[in-house]
């Protein structure tokens, strides 16, 4: 499995008119340039390969730094320019082809090829304007990105509407990526003469989303969320392998060489239905809570459960413990390791389509400064994020994250 860790953090300010008996004083969306500096560092580990059909090893280290840059334009409009690159190590894609390096291939063993590290680079730049009454905002973005198998190329926008006091907010977004892979083979089928290959390398996403917030009370805001996807073409992975039960194994080394690859279908829906709940303590503690159901036409579905306690220690000091809990069927095309038939039409051994449940522990510090007494050139330090979080699978999957983030704002 390859999880490419990113993170994106946009904050956009609601404000209000201050009025005089002569004039009127809007405030400005954004007063100042602000600068994130974000990074985490990611390491998992797993016997449940995808890359060799579900089993060998799924080491994976990954590096994500990634800068923020919102810009006010004017008193309505902020533009936003993010931009990141991940650099990645993987055992379990350096499989792609195992009998490139020195040592005997082994799926617990990777190679030493050039699929055993790359760099994914992307970005996004947004637009953002605010009415007058600040109670309409109307967003758009445009998205890159790229890596050694794949380009996408994304676009999108939202529709945000706030009224009864600004304590009802209605929002709607949508989202088109356009994906072109390269179709990368094992290497024993690109030596095959009976291996028929994938027929299409695009893949389109197309997104609709729809969200809900209430203010219930002073202490109580509630939210509710749906969100709609819909992909079509190229939805296997080409270099995943699956092996039958009905065919005799063929070993070179101590690798054994593929039946074919992971074959899907070329169309998938995917539904998504969630629910936020905080809930305000005391000046000390604030609960937040999160719950989604999901289901898909691959026969998946799934629940997800999180709770996050911020505790304010001090003015500038804060702690978030949190816990998240997962669970999932198994799609209608998963088989483990050499249970699928050659007859059969659909089949993946990827594990992150199969039955699990999964387990993740968070604990984060906040430093918050609003009066930004310590500078870097023109810009003062608003806030810093530090957090590490915990994964683990009943499969056997687990991942440790380091993540942090600096945020500064311009004189």
């Amino acid at each position: 499995m390859k999880n490419i860790v990113s993170l994106f953090i946009i904050l956009f300010s609601t404000t209000v008119f201050a009025q005089d008996s002569t004039s009127t004083y809007k405030k400005r969306v954004l007063e100042a340039t602000e600068v994130d500096f974000l990074t985490s560092y990611y390491s998992q580990d797993g016997d449940n390969a995808a890359v060799s059909g579900g089993i060998g090893t799924e080491k994976l280290t990954d590096f994500t730094p990634t800068i923020v840059v919102a810009i006010p334009l004017n008193a309505d409009d902020v533009l936003t320019i993010d931009a990141g690159v991940s650099a990645y190590t993987s055992a379990s894609s350096s499989n792609v082809d195992p009998f490139d390096s020195n040592s005997p291939a082994d799926p617990y063993v990777a190679s030493s090829g050039a699929s055993a590290s790359d760099l994914w680079a992307g970005g996004n730049l947004s637009y953002s304007h605010s009415s007058d009454d600040r109670n309409n905002i109307v967003s758009a973005k445009v998205s890159v990105s790229s890596e050694y198998d794949y380009f996408s190329l994304g676009f999108g926008g939202s529709y945000t509407k706030l009224f009864n006091e600004k304590n009802t907010e209605l929002s709607v977004h949508a989202n088109v990526y356009l994906d072109s892979w390269k179709l990368l083979y094992p290497i024993e089928l690109r030596e095959s003469s009976t291996f028929n290959g994938l027929d299409t390398k695009n893949r389109n996403s197309y997104s609709l989303g729809f969200g809900f917030s209430q203010i219930l009370s002073k202490s109580l805001q509630g939210a509710l969320s749906i969100d709609l996807v819909q992909q079509q073409g190229l939805l296997s992975t080409p270099f995943q392998r699956v092996y039958f039960s009905d065919l005799r194994d063929r070993f070179r080394e101590n690798f054994q060489l593929a039946d074919d690859i992971e074959r899907l279908p070329e169309n998938r829906f995917k539904t998504a239905i969630g629910g936020r709940l905080n809930y305000f303590i005391n000046e000390m503690f604030v609960l937040r809570t999160y719950y989604r159901y999901y289901f898909d036409d691959w026969g998946i579905t799934s629940h997800t459960a999180s709770i996050e306690v911020p505790i304010k220690i001090t003015d500038k000091f804060t702690l978030y413990p949190s816990y998240r809990y997962y669970n999932q069927t198994a799609a209608d095309y998963f088989y483990p390791y050499e249970t699928a038939l050659s007859t059969d039409e659909f089949y993946t051994s990827d594990y992150d389509l199969s039955e699990f449940s999964a387990n993740q522990y968070g604990f984060g510090i906040g430093y918050t400064d609003i009066f930004t007494k310590l500078k870097l050139l023109k810009f003062g330090l608003k806030s810093i994020d530090l957090k590490y979080d915990y994964y683990k699978r009943d499969s056997g999957l687990y991942y440790s994250l380091i993540s942090a983030g600096f945020k500064f704002v311009g004189n």
